[in-house]
């Protein structure tokens, strides 16, 4: 049965289907109220990268009328539109809800309209202290054209008059100056007051334009293409020119304007004209441009009952804190459920390889790594310690990109061997090897991850990693390191299914497989854990193997292309996508075929860039403990999960399973058990 593209669902508003999860978390009265802003606060994020990333194409299609594969002419006006109605309903919760909410609470964004004589006498006085000495508009004529307008920078729009002459002045907000101020306690009245950067300037542009009248102003926001344009075959050095590219992006192509709902239509067509936007791009917003700033209210405000109860992730009970992780990885592999269980294991192993006088090499993938400087110092005091350290770091990892720059510099200075994967490919396994001499025979360590070496997310992501001294495994993690640096052939993996060679037809296989079984009466289902389901042959792959008769299970958090009512498939395909207090970020594939049971954990999403150009990893797990624990809280619980899970139906519609759900049914949260779970240990 052949499905082609145009059966599928669209990917792109999959995606901003996934963000009105997002957003149904800032309407949870079961959220404290500052998680529930900061989930506002997410998708404000999460669409400044859709845009940056996803509608440059839509808006090329749409503004030149020619088709890009599966992008429409017609195709980015359907996404616009469901963009404007999220982003409404976004300012609707934000106005209506909880910051009236937050309000009773004695938690304020005060405007201007409210503001008591001191506070507006103190944000008067912050003005001219803190943020005029910054502010240089510029008015615009032959001598002083538009000035460049940076990448989702703030700026204010203002018609003046001087005498009878008018003008349009642009005014650049000061990223030096913080967005968001506390107001003293003095003149709060006991209450948590804030005023953000935006409404400290509106209320006093008249100083600004001393000697003008103000006719009509608006902030305003653009948002541009992001997407770095590097032609790796055509170059020395893959670092330099990303860091010369870097300095560009900032400027790449409009794809969106935002503006303040009350801002002159004259001066809204102004600015569409000055970054050669359509209509549909401009969006009017009520209230700050750009919430996402406000992610920082959260942390600012206290109030414990207003968040979530602080989880601290669990050292694992299985691994003896009092007993070096190496000598317990010869006894078993050892597996981590992050962040229930806690990354500290995996830098405790990396501290235990770099003091290790036997510990003769590391070698480690870096992806996205945050702020925590650990790691990084770690290899570094290997190579001190006069260890052969190799690091393969992904400089081309989306909005990472300086910080892997700098961290590839910090290294190479103290002697590491640095290299950047293979031309043409991003490096998005998760891998760590570690070779120590025992006696006449090098043993090798390895960790394997579905989720990145970044201390900070590790507490927000579920993610399952692994520690093994397994040879079959860490033989072939160091084949692939060794690909990695030299290009050279892969030899033949029995283990290792690696992307982009065997990991796609291998999964397509296994598919395959279960159809065949399904055909002859054997029983054949499929469980699969990942972010995203997007590439074609494999969407078909399932439909197939659901018409014969195999029971698919599907958690898939964010974008989904497969339909669930195709009349062939008849029901056996079931979706699910879990949103809730942590991101869903492991990948599981699960195969019973006629009694057997097949399972990999795997740094890969199905989607075509995870199989074709990326460098990904999925490693078998064969152990039945580990499978059964894996089944039981990586699965199991998500199917069961009635609470934070929804429901793909017709028409690529999620239902909320919580809404479903007859009156006398108990709810259930898989995350929260989970947390429940680990937190009692």
């Amino acid at each position: 049965m052949k499905i082609t593209s145009p059966a599928l669902l669209d990917r792109d508003l999959s995606i901003l289907s996934f963000n009105a999860r997002v957003l149904s978390l800032a309407q949870r009265d079961d959220y404290p109220l500052l998680e529930r802003l900061r989930f506002l606060c997410i998708v404000s994020n999460n669409l400044d990268e859709f845009f940056e990333v996803r509608m440059p194409l839509q808006m090329e299609a749409h503004q030149q009328r020619v088709m890009h594969g599966p992008v429409t002419a017609n195709s980015c006006e359907q996404i616009a539109s469901m963009a404007h109605t999220l982003v409404a309903k976004q300012y609707q919760l934000f106005n209506d809800a909880l910051m009236p909410a937050l309000a009773e609470q004695g938690v304020h964004l005060v405007s201007g309209g409210v503001r008591t004589p001191e506070q507006t006498t103190w944000v008067a006085n912050y003005f001219k202290r803190e943020v005029l000495p910054f502010l240089m508009p510029v008015s615009l004529d032959p001598s002083h054209p538009f000035p460049q307008v940076a990448n989702k920078s703030l700026n204010f729009i203002v018609r003046i008059a001087i005498g009878h002459e008018e003008k349009i002045a642009i005014v650049r907000v000061p990223r030096v100056v913080p967005r968001l101020v506390q107001l003293p306690h003095a003149i709060s009245k006991g209450q948590q007051c804030f005023v953000s950067l935006t409404s400290i300037i509106r209320a006093n542009l008249h100083v600004l334009f001393d000697g003008a009248r103000i006719l009509h102003f608006s902030q305003f926001r653009v948002t541009r293409n992001s997407d770095l344009e590097v032609d790796e075959d055509d170059m020395s050095n893959l670092r330099m020119a990303l860091r010369e590219e870097l300095a560009h992006r900032q400027y790449g192509e409009a794809v969106r304007l935002e503006v303040t709902h009350e801002c002159d239509d004259a001066l809204a067509e102004f600015l569409l004209r000055q970054f050669n936007l359509p209509a549909l791009a401009l969006y009017r917003v009520n209230g700050p441009v750009n919430l996402g700033r406000l992610i920082q209210l959260p942390d600012m405000a206290k109030g414990d009952h207003l968040k979530f109860v602080p989880f601290q992730p669990q050292w694992p009970q299985h691994i003896n804190k009092n007993i070096l992780l190496l000598a317990q990885m010869r006894e078993r592999d050892l597996l981590i459920h992050q962040p229930f269980e806690s990354f500290e294991v995996v830098i405790q192993l990396l501290e235990e390889a770099v003091k290790d006088e036997y510990v003769l090499a590391i070698r480690m993938t870096i992806y996205r790594t945050g702020a925590d400087p650990r790691m990084l110092l770690l290899l570094q005091d290997a190579v001190r310690r006069g260890k052969e350290v190799l690091v393969v770091v992904e400089l081309k990892a989306r909005f990472d990109e300086e910080a892997n720059i700098n961290w590839a510099e910090a290294l190479e200075a103290t002697g590491a061997q640095v290299v950047y994967g293979v031309v043409g490919l991003k490096t998005h396994a998760k891998m760590l090897l570690i070779m120590r001499r025992e006696g006449k025979v090098i043993h090798r360590y390895g960790h394997l991850s579905t989720g990145n070496y970044n201390p900070k997310t590790t507490k927000m992501y579920t993610d399952w990693s692994m520690l093994t001294a397994n040879a079959d495994l860490t033989r072939e993690m160091e084949a692939v390191f060794r690909h990695l640096t030299s290009e050279l052939p892969l030899p033949r993996m029995r283990h290792l299914l690696v992307a982009p060679f065997t990991l796609h037809a291998s999964m397509i296989r296994q598919l395959e497989k279960a159809q065949r079984l399904a055909r002859q009466g054997k029983p054949a289902r499929v469980i699969a854990k990942m972010n995203a389901l997007t590439d074609v042959p494999l969407t078909e792959a399932l439909i197939r193997a659901a018409a014969a008769g195999v029971e698919i299970d599907l958690i898939i958090r964010g974008a989904c292309i497969l339909p669930v009512d195709l009349p062939a498939i008849k029901g056996r395909i079931r979706v699910r996508s879990i949103v809730g207090r942590l991101l869903e970020h492991s990948r599981v594939f699960y195969f019973e075929l006629d009694g057997q049971v097949h399972m990999w954990l795997s740094s890969a999403d199905w989607m075509s860039r995870n199989m074709v150009r990326r460098v990904e990893l999925a490693w078998p797990v064969t152990d039945s403990g580990m499978q059964q624990r894996i089944m039981q809280e990586g699965l199991q619980l998500y199917l069961d999960d009635n609470l934070d899970g929804w429901a793909l139906a017709e028409q690529g519609v999620y239902k909320a399973l919580r809404e479903l759900a007859p009156e006398d049914a108990t709810l259930q949260s898989c995350q929260q058990v989970l947390l429940t779970q680990y937190h009692s240990l």
